[in-house]
C-alpha cells in the first residue's frame, strides 16, 4: 500500500526534474544532493569552464 500522499509524490517528480535539469545542463563539472531527515533540501550544482590550451610556449 502506497501511503505517500499526491502533494508527496508532486514534490518528489519535481526533485527529480530539478536533478535532471541540473545533469544534463553540466558539460564538466558535477552535482552534490544535500539530504536531512531523509528529505532533498539542497541541490549544489559545481561547474568547471575547459580553457584550450594556446599553442604559444613562454620561454
Amino acid at each position: 500500500m502506497n501511503t505517500q500522499s499526491f502533494s508527496d509524490r508532486e514534490r518528489n517528480s519535481e526533485i527529480e526534474q530539478q536533478i535532471l535539469r541540473a545533469v544534463k545542463s553540466i558539460r564538466y563539472g558535477s552535482v552534490e544532493i544535500i539530504i536531512h531527515d531523509s528529505k532533498v533540501v539542497q541541490i549544489d550544482r559545481k561547474e568547471k569552464i575547459r580553457l584550450a590550451k594556446s599553442g604559444a610556449k613562454d620561454d
